[in-house]
């Protein structure tokens, strides 16, 4: 078939495959809605296949979650089937045993039953005298009579138990009227052709396993048939057999079977529910190790297993007590540790502001008489009083910090529009960027930007954020972005400076750290400000999340949700911006890529001999895989696009639900 063609598609009445002739035949691709999913027709078969798998699978899915978490069913269900198995094995064994015992014997009994037969029917013809100068059709009926009377003594010592059948050779029309049976047998489809073709060549004896069938409405049955070629009293050969039915046997073989199978489903029975007693015995600890295990880690430390006997399990719950008691002793230690740090630094901070405000107040005296000292003093009553203003920042960040360890920190929030927290924080921090030379640009403001949040704690966060940019800034410009998708928030703060070393995007919220010990702090500040902010971005529910690249910069980005308690799934702004020199490089790359393709198509065409030998482009890197970017979040109606994997490490750090902001901060290592 061509491309342009398109044919139904097998299976799904409708729908076509192919491409369409042009724009106005519905375009490159024809999609369907089956079932709540969308088809796509490039790969013939597979949707539907996969939509048949997903079907089919759904219901299965609590049985396996079951099969998985629970190890008491999967080993009484594999003691189940490995004794089923034994049974199976076993009883095939027996009744093949058995059925071949049955059939040897009554082979024996009717080799022998039948060897009289033939004995007795072979004297009886050299006994009985043939009439001379009798007629030809006298003769026949004289052989059909003598045949009828063997046919009845030999019959009449069976009592049920065999059949006796007389045929001629002669398969023509007067062979038929000679064929004489017993028990209303049906000698034409009684004996097999292939044992008459036997006996009529041989003069042995010959057997073979058939059904017999009746003339009457008795039901046809499992037999053994013997057979042996004799001559009659008129010396005219006839086939004489034994017709031995297996009813007894099959009778005996039937109640085998059912003892067999009654035995075996009480066997494999009683061999799951030992095995359900035993394994319940080992994995009723287990469980309850589990469950106290899980009781622990939520904080309920008096938690404790009960022990009853002597054995292996009754140790083991011994030890887990002892681990528990011994992990309790060691978590309230450590507890009374930090709470005694924590009361040391608040109590450290409250005693410390009645001297500073007694400095204070004698430091803003002597301040202001500074212009009477000499040059050497007035300099340094101006360091007493920027030092004072600095340890009065530090004892309350302290304080603030004490607030947060002690989970005294409370959160009041209200709807806010962030574009105003944002001009006021830039609003202050324009002194500094007039100082460094460093302009302040904001973008993504064009619409309101509402959250439920703290208005201070923000406000907080991010003159930090736009401090330290301006800060390390070197001279350049600091981006400050706006953006907002479904359930989320967040601004980034982007600078140009120094950036960040590998590794240093997680530990640069730890407490009085510094990227470059040796850097003067200009702005007077604490080492605390990161710190304070990252607690702020998690007490509303979001991330505080830094990127940078040695010599090109460093983002921070602040992601909140739209309303309190509501758990966040992704952020609008990727965390590595897109101006990184990752992403110009492989932008570049594709540009390359692009170029000597145009140049290719730009080439003239020309002979094999005449064609020079064009350069061999070096290799490109590969390009990343495109991940889902979560920009798009649900419920916001927007476009989920394809972008790098780059983008998604950056962007898609907080994209699994309800992990910590620690997690998404360790996913961004290596900036």
């Amino acid at each position: 078939m061509s491309e342009g063609s398109a044919a139904p598609k097998p299976g799904i009445p409708g729908v076509r495959t192919g491409r369409a002739a042009g724009p106005g035949r519905g375009g490159p691709r024809f999609r369907r809605l089956l079932g709540g999913r969308l088809l796509n027709d490039g790969a013939p078969g597979g949707p539907v296949i996969r939509l048949v798998a997903r079907w089919v699978r759904r219901p299965l899915l609590p049985a396996v979650r079951l099969w998985r978490r629970n190890i008491q069913l999967r080993v009484v269900t594999g003691t189940l089937l490995m004794s089923l198995g034994v049974v199976l094995l076993l009883g095939l064994v027996v009744i093949g045993q058995v059925r071949n015992g049955l059939l040897d014997a009554k082979e024996r009994a009717a080799q022998s039953q039948a060897a009289g037969g033939f004995s007795a029917a072979q004297d009886r013809a050299a006994t009985t005298p043939s009439g001379p100068g009798q007629q030809e059709g006298a003769r026949d009926g004289s052989s059909v009579n003598w045949r009828s009377t063997l046919v009845e003594q030999l019959a009449s010592g069976g009592q049920s138990a065999f059949n006796v059948v007389a045929l001629s050779l002669d398969t023509g029309v007067g062979a038929s009227r000679g064929a004489r049976a017993s028990g209303e047998v049906d000698p034409t489809t009684s004996i097999p052709a292939d044992l008459r073709h036997n006996v009529a060549q041989g003069a042995d004896t010959f057997q073979k396993s058939t059904r017999i069938h009746y003339t009457n409405d008795r039901p046809s049955e499992a037999g053994l048939v013997i057979g042996k070629r004799l001559n009659d009293a008129d010396g005219t050969p006839y086939e004489l057999y034994y017709l031995f039915p297996l009813t007894q046997e099959e009778d005996s073989l039937t109640l085998v079977k059912g003892t067999l199978a009654t035995a075996g489903l009480f066997v494999v029975v009683l061999l799951g529910a030992i095995a359900w007693f035993m394994v319940r015995q080992v994995v009723t600890p287990v469980r309850m190790a589990a469950g106290i295990a899980e009781r622990l880690s939520a904080g309920r430390l008096q938690e404790r297993m009960k022990v009853t006997g002597e054995d292996d399990i009754a140790r083991l719950g011994e030890a887990f007590n002892k681990m528990a008691q011994s992990l309790q002793v060691k978590i309230q230690q450590l507890e009374e540790l930090s709470r005694m740090q924590r009361r040391f630094v608040s109590d450290v901070s409250h005693e410390l502001r009645t001297p500073l405000t007694t400095v204070r107040m004698a430091a803003d005296v002597i301040h202001e008489a500074r212009v009477d000292f000499d040059p050497v003093t007035g300099r340094a009553a101006e360091l007493l009083g920027d030092q004072l203003d600095r340890f009065e920042s530090l004892l309350s960040d302290l304080l603030e910090i004490s607030r947060f360890d002690a989970g005294a920190a409370a959160l009041e929030a209200e709807p806010i529009d962030l574009r105003q927290v944002v001009r006021r924080v830039i609003g202050g921090a324009e002194p500094l960027a007039e100082r460094k030379g460093t302009r302040i640009v904001v973008l993504g403001d064009e619409q309101p930007v509402v959250a439920e949040a703290d208005a201070r704690r923000v406000e907080r966060v991010l003159r930090n954020l736009v401090v330290n940019a301006v800060e390390h800034g070197e001279g350049r410009d600091v981006v400050v972005k706006l953006a907002a998708a479904g359930g989320a928030v967040a601004i980034a703060v982007r600078d140009y400076g120094v950036g960040l070393k590998p590794g240093e995007a997680t530990r640069v919220f730890n407490r009085f750290w510094r990227a470059d010990p040796a850097r003067a702090r200009t702005t007077g500040g604490t080492g605390l400000g990161l710190s304070i902010a990252v607690e702020d971005a998690r007490l509303h529910g979001g991330w505080l999340q830094a990127w940078g690249e040695p010599g090109g910069g460093s983002q921070f980005r602040l992601t909140l949700p739209r309303t309190a308690d509501e758990p966040l799934r992704g952020s609008p702004i990727p965390l590595e911006p897109e101006d990184s020199r990752r992403n110009r490089e492989q932008a570049a790359a594709a540009g390359r890529v692009q170029e000597e393709s145009a140049r290719a198509a730009a080439v003239p065409a020309q002979s094999a001999g005449d064609r020079p030998a064009l350069p061999v482009p070096p290799r490109l890197p590969a390009q990343p895989r495109a991940t889902v970017d979560p920009t798009a979040l649900p419920g916001s109606g927007a476009r989920v696009v394809a972008r790098t994997a780059a983008d998604a490490d950056g962007g898609g750090a907080g994209t699994a639900g309800g992990a910590g902001s620690v997690e998404r901060e360790d996913g961004t290592r290596g900036r």
